[in-house]
């Protein structure tokens, strides 16, 4: 796969994630106590051979630069190749049309024509899997195709713009079939790679569709965040979606292991290093340096790094972001399929 170069599309944020994206980008999401969305589709990258990644992301990527860096953590720090990070060409006055992923890839076009590579595997940063992406090309070669997608329903070739709306937003193709794409969408004043450049072209080009069959997390919405982080408490989910095909990397906190003082109590929850623990903890997902004070009570809720719960406060379906307080007896508490988002810094 050394002939194959990753791009990853994180420019469209995900508005339904409401305020877990006020700060930060898609790919920047955090995930599972210690990962972010993107560390999915990176590893999956990498651990399938391919050494040349593109993240082409929105300006609201501070915090994903800050957690990839220069690709150390996935074995990308390379003098050749590697990983880059490909915002969108600057904007020069308020309320400026906001760009495309077709915009963003022209404006990079450069950085696909220099590349060493002859064949393209564009991703969204949003959808987490577990793949060995060789398969799509084994299958690509053996259907001699155009363009193949990555599916959970359909298998073989797609004549409809109906099955290929069906796909995990991945598509494998020749690199110059990528460029000739972008070249047209350009003349005809296109934005959208997929919807514009292919899924209108559904005739022009031999697609097939690779059928994928183990778990799918579409992180596009609150509710979808919420109920795919729960399903991680099933350890067939965590299994398959970390471990399946190849380990899932990420950055990595050097923190002591997580403190459970007396009369704690923690069930069917994942509680990552660095955690203090002195109050009831069930069905929950806590990330780094999460306290939980005396009494204090945490169900079906995801809290978020450094945040702190204090006495006799209880959350229950529930998110709060980073560095939330939750002072001594308020009560959080959303419904079971909509849960109640704390924003970043917030004092409750």
């Amino acid at each position: 796969m050394k002939d194959v170069m990753g791009v990853i599309n994180d420019i469209e944020i995900k508005q339904g994630l409401e305020k877990i994206v006020e700060h930060r980008s898609t790919a920047a999401v955090p995930f599972g106590g210690r990962y972010r969305v993107i560390d999915f589709v990176l590893s999956n990258m990498v651990n399938s051979g391919i050494k040349n990644i593109g993240i082409f992301t929105e300006n609201n990527s501070r915090s994903l630069i800050d957690h990839v860096n220069a690709g150390k953590e996935w074995g990308l720090f390379s003098r050749r190749d590697g990983l880059f990070i490909l915002p969108p060409k600057l904007r020069y006055h308020y309320g400026a049309k906001k760009t495309g992923d077709i915009d963003c890839f022209y404006s990079h076009i450069d950085y696909f024509k220099r590349s060493r590579q002859n064949y393209v595997l564009l991703s969204s940063s949003n959808m987490l899997y577990n793949i060995n992406y060789k398969k799509i090309k084994d299958y690509y070669e053996d259907k001699k195709a155009d363009i193949v997608f990555l599916h959970s329903k359909d298998k073989g070739k797609l004549k409809s713009q109906q099955n290929i709306n069906n796909s995990l937003e991945m598509v494998f193709m020749k690199k110059s079939l990528f460029l000739e794409i972008i070249e047209e969408c350009i003349l005809k004043g296109y934005s959208d790679f997929i919807k514009e450049g292919i899924i209108k072209n559904v005739d022009k080009y031999n697609m097939y569709g690779y059928r994928y069959d183990g778990y799918v997390a579409n992180i596009d919405c609150v509710s979808s965040y919420f109920s795919h982080s729960m399903d991680l408490l099933k350890p067939e989910v965590w299994r398959d979606l970390f471990f399946k095909e190849g380990n899932i990397n990420t950055k990595i906190n050097d923190e002591a292991p997580a403190k459970y003082m007396k009369n704690s109590e923690v069930k069917n929850s994942l509680v990552t290093e660095g955690c203090i623990i002195e109050g009831k903890v069930i069905n929950s997902i806590l990330f780094r340096g999460v306290k939980v004070h005396k009494n204090a009570v945490i169900r079906n809720s995801i809290i978020m790094q450094k945040s702190v719960v204090e006495e006799n406060a209880i959350i229950e379906n529930a998110i709060l972001d980073k560095d939330v307080k939750i002072t001594a007896g308020k009560v959080v508490k959303g419904e079971g399929d909509s849960p109640i988002i704390i924003g970043k810094t917030q004092i409750v």
